[in-house]
Order: structure tokens, then C-alpha cells, then sequence
């Protein structure tokens, strides 16, 4: 097959060179997206009266029949193409014979893969959002259907302080709504239209970049064209949006996996996210919540790989570029396919109140509301600290919980407590006084839950 751009030389590589050289295999998936910026390219030429209207509208008409060719699977890319770009021209070429080469007429190969990621990834971020938003929504059903059960809440792994069940999900709602919230802002940066730059240093034609742009949804074009052609600034954004979001899939999969375990026994996931054992028939292992902790290494390599990538590159284009793609590709697809998993299991997983209640009755989970009690008394904290403090201590050697202290034995302590401490310690009242804004109470909770929705 002759290459398009044989002239200076003849065009005749080695086949192991020309392999190595190739992006079709990954690239062939902006497909849609070179197709469409190509439609409007001839949209342009044509206006600026750069080529001829039938020849722009013949060319638009062929380009749309081999959109539809393979969108519906009637079309098979060839392997000795050398990316989606050459592919689809040289296909055009084939079908209508010299006006297809005039589409590339004012355009690079540079700016016009510059144009297909960013059209790409716009779509990713879409996809993405609405996967978030989907999620974040299941977080919001889960709390409203259990705000009222008890559990402990960690610090340094130990047993903290009361909350309830429904603030836990819902601080995961907020990280999932600040993801939503940078890829949104990143598409804004993403929105700008590369294509116009040319190679490297612009054209001599009269085109207008402001109306192609336009027709293909960009809000702006890029000012400068080394700039326009070289700038992947967006895909690495992206890439450090999805790393997060990972992240936080990761934190999220690790409670799951600790809150499944035996010694937890928290809440059960669905069969239908568990796998068993090969040898041990009693097992029932959360795996797809270990994969998705496993996955989140994969996206975090893809975004060092990219910067790797771009951190020597000199101006403008460079081969190096095409690098770019496998890693945002791949992290995209992870990020995706993960959050599909996860919605369902959290969905559908069930929530153990008994063993959660009785995990935060045993910690002395209560023991900062005993000082608090005593320092609205009129003791000054870090006595009423002490003295708490103390009180735990007693309960551990006498193998109880502070409920179950005598009042004589809290007195012993500060002439201070008086009956009203049972019900100042009770699990439900030390979570439903936290009233302030954000805190573990159900007002907060109900409060948390609107505000969610709202967003959404």
C-alpha cells in the first residue's frame, strides 16, 4: 500500500518498522470522532471556497456512508494502515476517487489527532459523570434507607466515636460528587479546538477556525498553534481526575473488604460480586472489591506513564505524542468498567445493624460524650478528660462498658454525674446531639441526603 505522505522518501519500510510505527489497533476508536471532525473540515473548506461545493458535498456524503458502515459492523479496518486518519482518507480516496484528497487540504495530521482526543475524551468525561452521578445517587438511597443504624466510627483504625452507618456512605458521596466536579472542569479546558494549527505553524489559506470549531461543539480554538498541536495538558488533567477517582473507589473497596471479613461482619455482598474458594468451600471472597483496589495502581501508571512521556518533548509535534493514547484509553475503560461493578454491589449488599451496634457499644465509643457531659457541668475538658479517661479504664478492668457502671461507682469520680449520665452515654443520644452542621445526627443526615439530590 503506498503511504500517504511517500515523496521525500520512497515510502518502503520495513515491515517490523512499519508494526512498530502503527497506532490503528488502539486508535481505530476515535473512529466517530475523526469521521465528524473531517464533515465539518469539508463543511469549512467549502464555505471559504477553499475547494468546490460538490466536491465538499460528495466527500461529506461518502464520509458519512462509511460512518454508518462501521457503526453497524459492515466495515473492517485495514492492518496496514498506519492510524484511524490514513484509514478513513485513504478509504475515502478509494471510493471517490481525487476529490477524497482534497479533505486534507489545510489540516495536518498533527492538529487532526489533536482534534479526535479532545473530541474523544469530551465524550469519556460524559460517560464518566454520569456513571458518578449514578453512584453517588445509590449512596444517597442506601442512607435515606438506613440512617438510624449505629455503628463506630475509626480513627487510626481503632474505634472512635459513634455515627451513624448513613454518614459513613455519604462522606464517599462527597468525594464522588468533587470528582464530578473536576472532570467537569477539565472539559472545560478540553474544550478547545485544536484543529487550524496545521503541523505546527498554522496555514496560508483563509480558513475559519472559529466556525469549524463550532460545528463540532468547541467553545473556543486554541491561540497559539505549536501550542494547538502539541498541548496534551487535558489528557494528562483527565488522566489525574481518574487517578482520584480511584483512589477513592480504592478507600471504599478496602472498608468493603474489611466490613465483609468475619471479623467484621458489618454487611454481606451480593453472590453475584463474590467468588469462593478453589479448596476451602466456606469461603465467600469480595474479589470484585479487590480488583477494583487492585485496578487503581494500573490508572495511577498510566497517568506517570503519560508525564514520562511529555516532561522531555521540544516543540511541537513529536512521534513520542502518539504515546498518549494506550494510557488514557486504558484509564478510562478501568474507570468505567469499575464503577459499573461497584454501583450494583453496593446496591445490593446487605447491612448486618445487630453486629455494627453491638461493635460500637463495646469500644467505649461514648467515652468523649462522659467529658462532655462533665464539662458542661462546669469541669474544665482536660479534667473531664481525665476523668473519662479513668472511667474507661475501670470499665476494662471490671470487663464492662460504661453503661453498665453504678452510679455510685461515677461519683466516685466527680460528685458531679448525676442520673441523667445513662441517658447523656446512650449510643442513639450521643449521635442524634451531634447537631452541628455536617455532623453524624439524622437532621444532619436528612440535611446531607437534600443537599445531595440538589447537586445531582
Amino acid at each position: 500500500m503506498t503511504k500517504l505522505w511517500t515523496g521525500r522518501t520512497t515510502g518502503r519500510t520495513d515491515p517490523l518498522a512499519d508494526d512498530f510505527n502503527s497506532s490503528l489497533y488502539f486508535d481505530k476508536r476515535m473512529y466517530r470522532q475523526d469521521i465528524e471532525g473531517s464533515i465539518a473540515h469539508a463543511a469549512m473548506l467549502m464555505k471559504q471556497k477553499i475547494i468546490p461545493k460538490e466536491s465538499g458535498i460528495k466527500i461529506q456524503k461518502e464520509l458519512r456512508n462509511i460512518l454508518s458502515e462501521l457503526d453497524l459492523g459492515e466495515l473492517e479496518f485495514d492492518e496496514y494502515c498506519e492510524d484511524i486518519h490514513m484509514f478513513i482518507e485513504q478509504l475515502l480516496t478509494s471510493r471517490i476517487g481525487e476529490e477524497g484528497k482534497m479533505l486534507h487540504t489545510a489540516r495536518s495530521r498533527n492538529d487532526q489527532v489533536a482534534l479526535d482526543l479532545r473530541m474523544y475524551l469530551k465524550e469519556e468525561c460524559d460517560q464518566i459523570i454520569s456513571l458518578l452521578k449514578e453512584f453517588i445517587g445509590v449512596l444517597a438511597d442506601k442512607s435515606e434507607a438506613h440512617k438510624e443504624i449505629i455503628m463506630p466510627g475509626y480513627t487510626h483504625l481503632q474505634r472512635a466515636q459513634p455515627i451513624l452507618f448513613a454518614h459513613h456512605l455519604l462522606a464517599y458521596a462527597q468525594m464522588l460528587l468533587r470528582d464530578v466536579s473536576r472532570l467537569e472542569d477539565s472539559k472545560k479546558r478540553m474544550n478547545v479546538s485544536p484543529i487550524g494549527s496545521c503541523a505546527l505553524a498554522g496555514t496560508t489559506y483563509h480558513i475559519d477556525r472559529y466556525f469549524e470549531a463550532a460545528l463540532l461543539g468547541f467553545d473556543d480554538i486554541s491561540m497559539n498553534s505549536l501550542d494547538g498541536v502539541s498541548d496534551r495538558d487535558f489528557a494528562v488533567e483527565m488522566l489525574s481526575d481518574l487517578s482520584l477517582i480511584m483512589t477513592h473507589l480504592s478507600r471504599f473497596a478496602e472498608e468493603f473488604i474489611l466490613w465483609s471479613s468475619w471479623e467484621f461482619q458489618f454487611i454481606e455482598a451480593d453472590d453475584q460480586y463474590t467468588t469462593g474458594s478453589s479448596i476451602m468451600p466456606q469461603k465467600k471472597n469480595p474479589d470484585m472489591a479487590e480488583l477494583i483496589r487492585g485496578k487503581t495502581g494500573r490508572v495511577y501508571g498510566d497517568l506517570m506513564s503519560l508525564l514520562t512521556v511529555l516532561k522531555g518533548l521540544p516543540l511541537a509535534y513529536n512521534k513520542d505524542m502518539q504515546e498518549d493514547k494506550e494510557p488514557i484509553f486504558d484509564s478510562c475503560d478501568t474507570v468505567k468498567m469499575c464503577l459499573k461493578v461497584f454501583i450494583p454491589m453496593i446496591k445490593t449488599m446487605k447491612v448486618n445493624k445487630k453486629n455494627m451496634h453491638y461493635a460500637a457499644q463495646k469500644g467505649f465509643i461514648n467515652a468523649t460524650d462522659v467529658a462532655d457531659y462533665l464539662t458542661k457541668k462546669g469541669v474544665p475538658f482536660r479534667d473531664a478528660y481525665k476523668i473519662s479517661g479513668q472511667l474507661v479504664a475501670l470499665c476494662i478492668s471490671k470487663d464492662c462498658i460504661l453503661e453498665e457502671l453504678s452510679l455510685s461507682e461515677y461519683q466516685s469520680y466527680s460528685a458531679l454525674i448525676k442520673e441523667d449520665i445513662y441517658e447523656a452515654i446512650s449510643l442513639r443520644n450521643c449521635v442524634i446531639k451531634r447537631i452541628s452542621e455536617g455532623g453524624t445526627s439524622i437532621s444532619s443526615i436528612d440535611t446531607q441526603i437534600q443537599w445531595i439530590r440538589k447537586k445531582l
